[in-house]
């Protein structure tokens, strides 16, 4: 992509949390279960609740992802929590008991490391120095 929008980032952080959840749990090294594996029969499957399908990620959905989480990297750690929580579908009312911070001064947060980001895929240069408010 040539030209990184604030709406094209936003969209690309939605993704990547979406393959986050995707990935399948962790588990422990080294542990392993003996059990052979039990095969219901019909009669005991009656009443049960089938179990839900687990999608696994393409492998190139799993790299973008990579690609994507390497973005925060240039934010300050609590502009890139909320970017994160945000992306993750957080409502703003968890994501400023987390952070610390009131709605509007989350929201600003946010919008300005949705910018930082751009800018930087974008390879433009900026002063750090600058206002948040100048670079929104």
């Amino acid at each position: 992509m040539n030209d990184w929008t604030i709406t094209c980032v936003q969209d690309r952080l939605e993704l990547a949390a979406g393959v986050f959840k995707q990935m399948p749990d962790v588990k422990s090294q080294g542990y392993f279960n003996a059990w052979p594996e039990y095969f219901h029969s019909f009669a005991d499957q009656v009443g049960q609740e089938p179990k839900p399908m687990r999608v696994l990620p393409s492998p190139r959905a799993i790299s973008r992802m990579e690609e994507t989480l390497a973005w925060t990297a240039c934010l300050v750690p609590s502009d890139g929590k909320i970017v994160w929580m945000k992306a993750h579908g957080q409502r703003w009312k968890t994501i400023c008991w987390t952070v610390g911070l009131q709605r509007s001064a989350a929201h600003q947060h946010w919008v300005y490391g949705l910018c930082v980001i751009a800018i930087t895929l974008n390879k433009r240069r900026f002063n750090r120095k600058l206002s948040k408010r100048s670079i929104i």
